[in-house]
């Protein structure tokens, strides 16, 4: 009798039905979705796309160093030319490019409508275009970006920030037009590279116009192409290594964010899980 009464009670504790386990599967699997959903979502604001940043600072009136920032965007081809058109209505006189190793450069001047005063000289004439070609079987391969530095001057007094419409050209004939002006409020889905101005110094320019300050800029220019060389020859063929500090950050914080939604997300489906498991209705062995 005994013996029968224990038989009994071990048959009659609960466990989670194979419906039960299913739907929590079910559960954690929707879960799992949804954080990767979020991680593309949040991510999707960082695709990246041509840039131009100053080295240091852009001061109106002055003179700079810039990087015209390239990146891949594609996974089966290379960017193999780069098109810079510059502002016509802030013509620049002075662009000088730096030497990019596996990269010809070719400048394009136009003459001015209207010509502009420069070191007490009139200028008739100014830089309207730059265009890297990258030489047979280079360029910026998937997954890596490239640098593409200028000294520019003298930057205008009278304007916040300069457009340069850019064209990217793939070796699959696909050309990418960066060229939708900035518009507030939105980013435009082909943003040209955009140059923030900074405001003059107390002297009223950015950089003095001299022959110092030419020697400094030449001094920035050799040291940013010693910094590109070494990093090109880590990437090899002239390609620089496919991530910076900015994307670093970005791609933790995404990574972070992943993280914590999916582990909401599972601790979420589990508990519910185990709300919904019926108590156990076993009777201890007499």
């Amino acid at each position: 009798m005994n013996a029968s009464r224990t038989n009994t009670s071990r048959h009659t504790v609960s466990r989670p039905s194979t419906t039960g386990r299913t739907r929590i599967a079910r559960r954690l699997a929707v879960v799992g979705g949804v954080a990767a959903s979020a991680v593309v979502l949040l991510a999707g604001p960082a695709l990246a796309h041509v840039s131009v940043q100053p080295v240091g600072e852009a001061a109106k009136g002055g003179y700079a160093t810039v990087n015209f920032k390239v990146p891949n965007e594609r996974d089966d081809a290379s960017t193999v030319k780069l098109e810079v058109n510059f502002p016509t209505e802030h013509p620049l006189a002075s662009v000088a490019p730096q030497a990019v190793p596996g990269w010809k450069i070719a400048v394009t001047k136009s003459k001015l409508a209207k010509p502009i005063e420069m070191h007490g000289k009139q200028i008739t004439e100014a830089v309207s275009k730059v265009t890297w070609t990258a030489a047979s079987g280079g360029g910026v391969a998937p997954g890596y970006f490239q640098q593409f530095p200028l000294s520019v001057g003298q930057l205008p007094e009278d304007a916040d920030q300069l457009v340069f419409k850019t064209l990217q050209t793939y070796d699959n004939d696909e050309v990418v037009r960066w060229i939708d002006a900035p518009t507030e409020g939105a980013e435009p889905e082909s943003p040209a590279p955009v140059l923030t101005l900074t405001a003059a110094s107390e002297d009223g320019h950015g950089a003095a116009p001299d022959d110092k300050a030419g020697a400094d800029t030449a001094g920035d220019d050799d040291k940013a192409g010693t910094d590109q060389a070494s990093t090109e020859s880590k990437g090899g063929d002239g390609e620089s290594a496919a991530s910076s500090d900015s994307s670093d950050g970005m791609a933790r914080g995404l990574g972070i964010a992943g993280i914590v939604i999916g582990v909401a997300g599972v601790a979420y489906g589990v508990l519910g899980g185990r709300r919904r498991t019926p108590p156990s209705t076993g009777t201890p062995a007499s």
